[in-house]
């Protein structure tokens, strides 16, 4: 059973940044896709970029090209998220996931973080 524990949420104001990390301390993730998805209040969850173990191919929403950028350590076995320019618009409950594919990061058999909230106050 995997078992994803975010952190580096908090309030940052526009155009600041912040670090997200997702970890899972008993086991190695090495097997799966990683994701970030976010949920703003009152919105559908979006996935806002993911990454493979293997590739590293990156895959990002365009709202977030060219000011997110996701990595992983394999040494450390976690997934970053690193968050710059932040806007208001990028205020959300921030989760991380793993599943053995992409198309499968949406489905049943993918694992959830507890979410970890942003917000970019104006």
């Amino acid at each position: 059973q995997v078992h994803l524990v975010e952190s580096g949420g908090g309030l940052v104001q526009t155009g600041g940044s912040l670090r997200l990390s997702c970890a899972d301390p008993g086991r190695t993730l090495s097997a799966y896709v990683m994701g970030w998805f976010r949920q703003a209040p009152g919105k559908e969850r979006e996935r806002v970029a993911d990454i493979s173990w293997s590739g590293p191919s990156t895959y990002y929403t365009d709202s977030v090209k060219g000011r997110f950028t996701i990595s992983r350590d394999t040494a450390k076995n976690t997934v970053y998220l690193q968050m710059d320019s932040l806007k208001p618009e990028d205020t959300a409950v921030y989760y991380c996931a793993a599943a053995i594919s992409r198309a499968l990061m949406t489905g049943q058999s993918a694992y959830w973080g507890q979410g970890t909230h942003v917000t970019v106050s104006s």
